[in-house]
């Protein structure tokens, strides 16, 4: 597993719909290293802070495998790395071999498996359509947040080493399979709820959801 690029951006405001929008998700390669800090990466910058960054969200990683399915299915558009707005563009790490708790080393810095991504209407903005946001959402690619364990320098090319596995093995695919189908993932919406192991607002939408189905 590999770093196959490195990606950063300042917040820009931009025109949706009629009005001004602040928006970090402009993300653009960079050569590195950088350092990552607690609760983001040197010269990278979040927006809106009560929906995207802290200690939950710290960096926004994305599969590389992910670009070609999205090439084949947007083949009018140029997509080329950071276009989802992810800090580390990924080799070999997926949602489904990323558990919720696992740590990893990334070049000098130690990361921790937070949560999936839940899209909003800023990644409309970044592809110019808003349909992107179902699409994304139904795709269930979702990208990995980390949360920063150890920070420390980060280099393009640096590899991603699992030096700790979380014990009840909940992966970001399930995650993104409860919450899309919840219904029909029942039994697995009620062990990851159970677990307690995500952030409160996640952890808080999935009971909602829990508590809905169950009736």
């Amino acid at each position: 597993m590999t770093i196959v690029s490195l990606n950063v951006g300042q917040p820009r405001r931009v025109l949706h719909n009629g009005r001004e929008v602040l928006t970090g998700i402009f993300k653009s390669p960079v050569p590195g290293p950088l350092m990552l800090h607690r609760l983001n990466l040197d010269g990278d910058r979040q927006a809106d802070l009560e929906n995207h960054g802290g200690k939950n969200k710290a960096i926004y990683a994305y599969p590389s495998e992910h670009y070609e399915l999205w090439r084949r299915e947007l083949p009018e558009m140029e997509l080329p790395w950071s276009m989802f707005g992810e800090n580390l563009t990924t080799e070999g790490l997926t949602e489904a071999n990323a558990c919720i708790g696992d740590q990893f080393r990334i070049g000098e810095a130690l990361v921790k498996v937070a949560q999936p991504r839940i899209p909003c209407y800023k990644l409309g903005i970044r592809f110019g359509r808003d349909d992107i946001v179902k699409r994304f959402f139904a795709s269930r690619r979702s990208g990995i947040y980390f949360s920063v364990v150890e920070e420390g320098l980060v280099h393009l090319g640096d590899s991603i080493e699992l030096v700790q596995r979380d014990e009840n093995r909940i992966s970001i695919a399930d995650v993104n399979r409860a919450y899309a189908e919840s219904r029909d993932n029942s039994d697995l919406l009620r062990r990851i709820v159970s677990a307690e192991i995500l952030p409160s607002g996640l952890q808080r939408d999935l009971q909602e959801e829990l508590a809905l189905i169950s009736g």
